[in-house]
């Protein structure tokens, strides 16, 4: 439990910034385990220390830029704070965007497979991402809605931020999330069947957790009105499941199957606008093309037909529905990932 009276410093000592060094920190485990995998995966020596020396100063641009693209009414008036970035303000989409772009022009200057440099980059990635969360932490930021209720004021649910009292530890669940996906991908690296697998499934996998942790957090990026990590990650589920899909309408399943990024799309917004119709619609027509699809015995498919029908039970509480809507994902993206045809 951290107590309302003992506090912390942003800095590790003199200028050194907790933040900056979990950050390193986080890359340097991603470079060690990147290197361990390059010689499996069939790459050029040396290869993910290249990737690094381009991706990192690519990813940290793009993770600034990203951030300030959506507070200009601040920076506009104080200019030289977007080179603070020891303070905080680095958005994780702006990183991966800058480093995917980075990735793809080293592989097209070595001649590398980008699938297999992708593969190999992003188990390290959300180890890294999980690191830095505790970056957060000695900022306090990236927490979330306050929290009344004594029952409920303690560390890890809750985390105490001077001045405002207790509030949601959002940055913990992401973190506890990320390292969740880490072990799914790290586990699963080398009974992937395809190259580039276990990129997308880092790309569904923490999309799922970042859609329902965003909509907790009490300082998101919007624009007008929309959450836009939380946009981003819903739509990147969608387009993971729509991947997918083709894959199984190409071995001969029904075309309409194609539907399901939609229902889950339409599911979602019912559940974020408080349209209690539109997500019971999207729900039942998303469990309805989930068991058209299944021929395997129950398992990782039963989770998620399970955890789709508690989403309607709950549907009047809209943040364990939603929560119980993403796991549902989750495990929906495994078993198709695994050839189950839930």
């Amino acid at each position: 439990m951290i107590h309302p009276q003992i506090t912390h410093s942003r800095f590790v000592f003199g200028n050194l910034s907790w933040y900056a060094l979990l950050i390193a920190l986080g890359i340097l485990l991603a470079v060690l385990l990147a290197s361990r995998e390059e010689r499996y995966k069939g790459l050029p020596k040396d290869f993910a220390l290249d990737i690094a020396l381009l991706a990192v100063p690519f990813g940290i641009l793009g993770a600034r830029l990203y951030y300030v693209l959506f507070q200009l009414p601040y920076y506009w008036r104080y200019p030289l704070k977007i080179f603070a970035i020891w303070e905080g303000g680095l958005a994780i989409y702006g990183a991966v965007i800058g480093g995917f772009f980075a990735v793809l022009l080293l592989c097209r200057r070595r001649g590398a497979n980008l699938a297999k440099a992708l593969d190999t980059i992003v188990p390290g990635l959300i180890l890294a991402q999980a690191i830095g969360r505790w970056g957060n932490f000695f900022n306090m930021e990236a927490y979330g809605a306050p929290v009344s209720d004594p029952a409920w004021q303690f560390f890890p649910f809750a985390v105490y931020i001077p001045g405002t009292g207790y509030h949601m530890a959002t940055f913990f669940y992401e973190f506890v999330w990320n390292m969740l996906v880490f072990f799914v991908l790290w586990h699963g690296r080398r009974h992937i069947r395809r190259d580039g697998d276990t990129t997308l499934q880092y790309f569904g996998l923490y999309a799922c957790g970042r859609s329902f942790i965003e909509g907790l957090r009490s300082d998101s990026l919007y624009l007008s009105g929309i959450r836009i990590s939380q946009l981003l990650s819903i739509l990147a589920v969608a387009v993971v499941l729509l991947l997918l899909l083709l894959r199984y309408v190409k071995a001969g399943a029904p075309k309409y199957v194609l539907a399901l990024p939609l229902c889950f799309l339409l599911a979602v917004a019912g559940l974020l606008l408080g349209i209690a119709p539109l997500s019971v619609l999207g729900m039942l027509l998303c469990v309805t093309l989930l068991l058209r699809l299944y021929i395997h015995p129950l398992s990782i498919a039963a989770a998620a037909l399970v955890l789709a029908a508690l989403t309607l039970v709950l549907l009047q509480h809209t943040v364990l529905s939603l929560l119980c809507y993403m796991l549902a994902g989750s495990f929906s993206l495994l078993a198709l990932f695994q050839g189950e045809k839930i």
